[in-house]
């Protein structure tokens, strides 16, 4: 997506939330919510006046509340030890983690209830990370474009290019312009059904830009049990979130 420059920024405070407000060269007002940090932001054409950007983040103000509820939408980890015998989640299901030191290319092999990692000698965590963390790319990216083949013609939209990347707050975004879709790569992690759920979601904003009762009845229609799965996603029942 471009990158829009700021010309200047100003503090709104909407049911005593404050608000960042960023006067920009664009056509809509966008609203953005990170749980994680408390923090709101608006981006808001230059000359929009102020009083139209209250009446907007009044509209919003109890959508805004409810995303701020959501301090724990993602499980906050330890960083991996990266050592045999420790647990790692893939697909849903935990594997032992066996390293294997070889003067050969670094791989991921999963077999049985165990994950072998191939690395060089001496490699540090953070090398361990990448090489774990590429193979969950790799993992997705061989699912992500069944899912979509398959949905494709069902929900009659059409996708033209999706990508793979670690997100600190969501499970996916849909540039709907570009008709492009981005899914977390934490999602390499989850049962098969979450990621073809958050591809549904992405997907579905192809139909519709908004949360609203639209979306929801079109995400009914396509995939009836989306509640169910977004909960377990999200933490919201008695399953793990791993």
């Amino acid at each position: 997506m471009p990158r829009y420059k700021t010309f200047r920024t100003q503090d709104f405070q909407i049911g005593k939330i404050n608000v960042e407000v960023s006067r920009k060269n664009v056509k809509n007002l966008n609203l953005r919510v990170y749980p994680p940090k408390q923090k709101i932001q608006v981006s808001a054409p230059r000359s929009v006046p102020d009083s139209i950007i209250e009446d907007f983040l009044r509209a919003k103000l109890p959508w805004i509340r409810e995303q701020l509820s959501k301090t724990e939408k993602f499980t906050v980890a330890k960083d991996p030890a990266f050592i045999d015998g420790e647990k790692h989640s893939i697909w849903g299901k935990e594997y032992q983690l066996k390293i294997v030191e070889e003067h050969k290319s670094p791989k991921v092999i999963l077999k049985d209830n165990m994950v072998k990692m191939h690395v060089r000698p001496g490699s540090d965590n953070q090398k361990k990370a990448k090489v774990l963390k590429e193979w969950y790319r790799a993992e997705l990216k061989k699912e992500i474009p069944k899912l979509i083949k398959k949905w494709e013609p069902i929900m009659n939209v059409s996708v033209t290019e999706f990508g793979v990347k670690d997100m600190k707050t969501r499970w996916g975004t849909c540039n709907i312009r570009a008709q492009r879709i981005w899914l977390n790569l934490q999602l390499a992690k989850k049962r098969p059904e979450l990621l073809e759920y958050v591809v549904v979601h992405e997907m579905t904003h192809l139909h519709e830009r908004l949360h609203n009762k639209r979306f929801y009845g079109l995400m009914k229609k396509f995939l009836p049990n989306w509640k169910s799965l977004k909960n377990e996603l999200n933490g919201k029942n008695s399953m793990k979130n791993c």
